[in-house]
């Protein structure tokens, strides 16, 4: 275990249940992904999904569909809080909303990428992909990635992958067969977000279940040859995994341990019935880092280790990486931390059609290159 701690230039992280501008304008976030909005007006976050479910409605074909999506931040939106009507309508002004949503095939989504990521300099041309976990609707995973970018001030392009979740408290195991189901379809995702042209890193952010998706399709795809996405693996943050401890062992052992954190709770309810349903298991997100036992365990895993446990929001205590407002805060920092390698990297498109890939420019272009820094940052408190 590498530390044991969580600062804020670590990391970031679809719970179980559930600067200035000109002009008026404003923008979430330092340097977030978002447009720009007037005032009174919500923040517009671009999404991309891929998905396992057809549409608004389940499926279990194991097949991906794809959209572009804009999700709406409310103006008062509160760090940590996906902001939602208590009965009837939402409100655009109040809620988070989804502003609008074009279907895309798959070399459509593709291309959609790599042009997002044209003309990006240095960690900006990274992509943030999302797996959410057990017991999670379709508008609530989407929602959730637009808060997490929102709050996180994330630059790079942001992708969710949704599989087929049931959205309820008793489909466990239907859950766990519909995650099984979409290991493929994950594993397609990954490869050819990696091979987007002048993309930087593929990042991964992977929540309860979806941690267990995650690490599965990364060590088939180890096992397929491309054990770091062929360079372009970046981290591989596990909020909360609902995975077995000895599971975990066999698929990190394909895996680089480097690139991977992980984010315990030891006051996780929802993993405690979880290690129940599995014979009184360990799971690896239920990991307790001030028990001696426990820390020896995770100390031979080789990975990055950060206990949220005081960070707990409600009773439950399985969503304080996205909900806890300096927890999401800390999130973008690891990602935009700068790589001395490729800070002043740009994404150049080829206007002939082609994108030329990645290239270090040798003269800046108007204005100066723009680098990503990121200056030391304080510890974070629990609040």
């Amino acid at each position: 275990m590498r530390t044991a701690s969580l600062t804020l230039s670590v990391l970031l992280a679809a719970t179980l249940l559930s600067g200035c501008l000109s002009d008026g304008a404003r923008m979430a976030g330092s340097s977030g992904y978002v447009a720009m909005a007037a005032e009174g007006e919500p923040v517009r976050v671009p999404l991309f999904v891929a998905s396992t479910r057809r549409g608004e409605v389940s499926t279990d074909d194991g097949r991906a569909h794809y959209s572009l999506t804009a999700i709406g931040v409310p103006p008062g939106h509160q760090p940590g809080a996906i902001e939602k009507p208590s009965f009837g309508n939402a409100d655009r002004t109040r809620h988070f909303t989804v502003l609008s949503k074009n279907a895309l095939d798959e070399e459509e989504f593709l291309s959609q990428i790599a042009s997002h990521v044209s003309g990006r300099i240095g960690s900006s041309r990274d992509i943030l992909l999302y797996v959410h976990g057990f017991n999670t609707s379709l508008e609530e995973a989407r929602f959730r990635l637009a808060q997490i970018v929102s709050d996180g001030g994330f630059s790079g392009v942001p992708v969710l992958f949704t599989w087929n979740s049931r959205g309820g408290l008793f489909n466990y195991e239907s859950d766990k067969e519909a995650a099984t189901v979409s290991r493929d379809a994950l594993e397609r995702t990954l490869l050819a977000l990696a091979k987007t042209p002048g993309v930087g890193r593929v990042h991964i952010l992977a929540h309860s279940m979806g941690g267990w998706l995650t690490m599965e399709t990364l060590r088939d795809i180890a096992i397929a040859g491309h054990p770091d996405l062929d360079g372009r693996l970046g981290q591989v943050m596990l909020a909360n995994p609902d995975i077995d401890l000895n599971v975990f062992r066999q698929q990190l052992s394909r895996i680089d341990p480097g690139h991977v954190s992980v984010f315990v709770a030891r006051n996780d309810r929802a993993l405690t019935l979880s290690s129940r349903i599995a014979g009184a298991r360990p799971r690896l997100g239920a990991m307790d880092p001030e028990k001696p036992e426990d820390k020896a365990e995770l100390d031979r895993l080789g990975v990055a280790v950060h206990d949220i446990s005081s960070f707990s929001t409600d009773f439950i205590g399985h969503g304080a990486f996205a909900e806890a407002p300096n927890v999401v805060r800390g999130i973008g920092a690891r990602i935009a931390a700068p790589r001395a390698q490729d800070a002043d990297t740009q994404a150049i498109p080829d206007f002939r059609g082609q994108d030329t890939g990645p290239t270090t420019p040798t003269t800046p272009p108007p204005g100066g290159v723009r680098k990503v820094e990121t200056a030391p940052l304080p510890p974070v408190t629990a609040q």
